[in-house]
């Protein structure tokens, strides 16, 4: 099933411009609206190059008989780590933004609850999730000026390393790239020693001895060639980089309705894209990192092949184990004790976890 949707996923990345073209109009006449949006880290990355470019350069002003214009770009061009992207969004300097939740999470700590590291084992699970958190996500966000269109993910959260392991054990005492509080309270209960760095730094960092693992998606890694600075990649998901398309909510109640419903139903297509991808593009990462040319059609094929380090049913105890005991009750002591209310009303009847119980 997975390579059908990989199969899927890479006919239609090779058909989809003349696709757009038989895509009717969907916006009467009006004013034109020129929308300035900041959504992936990298312009590599499938999820930019073969979603946001065809959707918002292409699809929207098409559909829209030429009313909405979007000036798309990436948080590496425009030299952002990640974590300023409520603000940017707030502060009117984007109308659209990408953020991982689990990075963005320092302006609202809520939305490290809804991407917990050890929380999803598997992708349905966190898609659950998100969907039963978003009306909550947005009470939230709407105190920054923010709201989310829609979340998604990226694919599975790996560990990436320089040097050989065959367990989680063995990575007690390495430096470990991680993004947000959770990954960070895992990974230090797991004996390494977090290290904090914005994704495009990640690459020399690890070149260069700085770190000595990272996590990052399998995908995403591969997008950014990672392969070239490591030898070895886990395929245990620890989280799922969970991130939402976010908008300045005052530009928001600004537009013409006709304009914020089409946007909105153009976005709710564009998260189902997305988590389409997501789902192909993990197993195809780790394909492209260890040198798998059959199963590589989304991301560039490792040059110099890495090794697959597959997960013990023992790892698969430990991270759940690390969760309900060290990630949750973290969280919810930065938190406070309304998330851990909100978490045991929303999350657990999914998560089959309670915090305190």
């Amino acid at each position: 099933m997975l390579r059908h949707v990989i199969g899927g996923l890479a006919m239609l990345a090779a058909a989809t411009l003349p696709a757009l073209a038989q895509v009717p109009q969907s916006l009467v006449a009006g004013p034109r609206v020129n929308i300035v949006a900041v959504t992936q880290p990298l312009p590599t990355q499938p999820q930019f190059a073969r979603v946001d470019v065809p959707y918002l350069r292409e699809l929207l002003p098409q559909r829209s008989g030429g009313r909405i214009a979007v000036q798309l770009s990436t948080h590496a061009e425009r030299n952002l780590g990640g974590s300023e992207i409520v603000r940017l969004v707030r502060s009117g300097q984007a109308d659209i933004g990408g953020g991982t939740l689990s990075t963005i999470s320092g302006d609202v700590p809520f939305l490290d609850g809804i991407d917990l590291a050890g929380l999803s084992p598997d992708m349905p699970m966190a898609k659950r999730i998100a969907e039963a958190i978003l009306p909550q996500a947005n009470q939230d966000l709407q105190r920054f000026g923010v709201r989310v269109l829609g979340i998604y993910p990226f694919p599975a959260q790996v560990i990436w390393c320089r040097a050989p392991f065959r367990s989680l054990a063995d990575l007690r005492g390495r430096r470990i790239r991680t993004f947000g509080s959770s990954l960070t309270d895992f990974v230090t209960a797991i004996g390494g020693q977090p290290v904090s760095l914005g994704f495009p730094e990640v690459y020399s960092a690890l070149e260069r001895g700085v770190a000595d693992c990272a996590v990052t998606g399998t995908g995403s890694g591969a997008a950014a060639r990672w392969p070239e600075v490591t030898s070895h990649i886990s395929d245990l998901p620890l989280s799922w980089a969970l991130t939402g398309y976010l908008v300045n909510l005052a530009w928001w109640n600004r537009l013409d309705p006709p304009v914020r419903d089409f946007l909105e139903a153009s976005f709710r297509e564009i998260v189902d894209r997305q988590w389409e991808l997501g789902a192909a593009a993990t197993r195809d990462g780790l394909d492209c990192a260890t040198g798998q040319a059959a199963g590589c059609h989304l991301h560039p094929l490792a040059a110099r092949p890495i090794v697959e380090v597959r997960a013990s049913d023992a790892d698969r105890a430990l991270v759940r184990e690390t969760f309900q005991r060290t990630v949750l009750p973290n969280f919810v002591q930065r938190c406070g004790a309304r998330c851990g209310e909100i978490y045991n009303q929303v999350i657990a009847p999914i998560s089959g976890i309670r915090f305190g119980g």
